[in-house]
């Protein structure tokens, strides 16, 4: 820990933060046993103390998301425990144990980025495996399977991590370009396309249309940084193709839409109050009659209505706790997704990463309050870390713990392929002879130099 005094002030935040709005429990909410409250705060004081103790042995460059992350769950179930009345919500409570494991899942998952890019094929099975669960255990066109009379799952969650790690990409992934027809493309973009093609007409199959632009989020997102790579020449036809193309598709979604969603896309919730338009109704009267400051908790009304703890959570805590405080709830969350964002990751995979997963968590943030204040039609999309529901929770956890491996990544070499040395082949032993030694070779004389006659002195010529 590079800071152990920041580490402690952060602490002392979150407890102070979490510390508030127990307070505001205790003296403004309505409960018949104070026993409730009681169990209230020795849950969330406890999570956060045990959760402090836990996160240093986690060695992190870090710890900004993981704050953000627990100051946001213990106030999601703070709001879910009083609503109708103060009585702890065991069921959230696990769900957000579960969602703080599945964060750490993701953060040793993602820390090396090459690991996961050699993994990439198998991301795009996984995605496919997971469509033929839904179609076999699901029943007809269905997006949950039931586990019993309280338990639930639902699968298509799971894609949407896979889909961010699939369009993630790096910077040399994007330079192997190929010429087909008059584009210079990376087939590896293409087959995503295809990818997301079918993922989102299997949500229209399965008659779950609200998550389709949380889907389509993720994948422009990485499309727009696959093609706008630093340094990537590209040309502007890709992005107008692109751009009409969504349009298109669109326009044909409408078209073919069921009467159900067309009846919500043009619906007046003030002329048809007992029809499709009464949970958006509702959610704006609670939201008015909440002002700034709210009912207090659990005096509110909208927990009478369908979906009030996870469709329209926005306006149940917005009648309850005041529209500051729902305000303050999207700061939150808009931190969590904003830090990785602010403080660069060290790859560029990593970055593509985070922006696929900050798209997806907007997207669905903007569908759920947007639609409880009747400014878009009515989706039914959950708010991260906030709604009840345990595969949604499970899933922004994961997602969450993402974004932290991409704040402490792990970069390891490449490994090298040992080349292989050729060995001198050992001579058989019948061949073996003693070599004799060689004597050596006088040269023969020069033939280009002329050979002169020894000279031979006697004494008389001395003399003379």
């Amino acid at each position: 820990m590079s800071n152990p005094l920041a580490y402690v002030f952060s602490c002392i935040f979150v407890l102070l933060a979490h510390g508030a709005m127990l307070f505001s429990v205790f003296y403004n909410g309505s409960y018949d046993d104070v026993n409730a409250v009681i169990v209230l705060m020795a849950a969330v004081i406890g999570l956060d103390a045990v959760y402090f103790i836990i996160l240093p042995f986690f060695k992190q460059q870090t710890y900004a998301v993981d704050f953000m992350l627990i100051l946001i769950l213990n106030m999601g179930l703070i709001f879910q425990s009083c609503f109708g009345g103060v009585e702890f919500r065991f069921k959230h409570f696990i769900t957000m144990i579960a969602a703080l494991i599945a964060c750490r899942i993701g953060y040793f998952a993602c820390r090396d980025h090459r690991w996961i890019e050699d993994k990439r094929k198998f991301i795009w099975i996984g995605i496919g495996i997971l469509m033929g669960v839904i179609l076999l255990f699901t029943g007809s066109r269905s997006m949950w399977i039931s586990l019993g009379e309280s338990t639930s799952v639902q699968p298509s969650e799971f894609i949407k991590p896979l889909l961010v790690l699939a369009c993630a990409t790096s910077v040399t992934e994007q330079q192997k370009k190929h010429k087909l027809l008059c584009f210079n493309v990376v087939y590896e973009n293409l087959i995503l396309f295809g990818i997301v093609a079918g993922v989102c007409l299997f949500q229209w199959w399965c008659r779950d249309l609200g998550s389709i632009p949380t889907f389509g989020a993720i994948y422009v997102s990485g499309f727009l940084l696959r093609i706008c790579y630093p340094k990537g020449k590209y040309s502007k036809k890709p992005i107008i193709i692109a751009v009409a193309a969504l349009a298109v598709l669109a326009v044909i979604g409408i078209i073919v839409a069921p009467p159900y969603v067309r009846d919500r896309l043009f619906v007046d919730v003030w002329n048809d109050k007992n029809g499709h338009g009464y949970q958006q109704a509702q959610a704006l009267i609670g939201i008015a009659d909440g002002g700034w400051f709210g009912k207090r908790p659990g005096h509110g009304f909208l927990h009478n209505v369908f979906a009030y703890n996870s469709d329209i959570v926005f306006a149940t805590i917005s009648e309850e706790w005041g529209l500051l405080f729902s305000v303050m709830s999207v700061f939150v969350l808009l931190m969590i997704m904003a830090i990785p964002l602010v403080n660069p990751p060290r790859s560029y995979y990593h970055g593509s990463m985070c922006a696929g997963i900050a798209a997806a968590f907007s997207v669905q943030m903007a569908l759920n309050i947007f639609g409880s204040c009747n400014m878009i039609p009515f989706t039914g999309v959950t708010l991260p870390f906030i709604s009840m529901g345990g595969t949604s929770m499970v899933v922004s956890g994961l997602m969450a713990g993402m974004l932290v491996a991409a704040q402490s990544p792990a970069f390891k070499a490449p490994k090298k392929k040992k080349q292989e040395q050729k060995k001198p082949q050992p001579v058989p032993s019948q061949q073996m002879q003693p070599v004799p030694p060689q004597q050596p070779q006088l040269l023969p004389p020069r033939q280009d130099v002329p050979q002169q006659p020894p000279v031979s002195y006697t004494l008389t010529d001395r003399r003379k």
